[in-house]
């Protein structure tokens, strides 16, 4: 079965740019994941990380002003 999809693959034009392009956005995506997790603000992180341990998280909301 693979073999008939290979073959198929193989006959359309240009299909090789679709690894390098999937690869790229998989890069890409990560990489903005990354950027975003290391300038996430501190104040916020902390507020998220004591979450579990407070009674009552809804009396307590996290102020996104700052």
């Amino acid at each position: 079965m693979f073999e008939a999809i290979k073959h198929n693959m193989e006959t359309i034009a240009g299909v090789a740019i679709y690894p390098i392009l999937s690869l790229l956005i998989f890069f890409l995506f990560f990489l903005a994941l990354g950027v975003w997790v290391f300038t996430y603000k501190k104040e916020t992180l902390s507020a998220f990380s004591s979450m579990p341990l407070n009674e009552n998280p809804i009396d307590e909301p996290l102020n996104r002003e700052k």
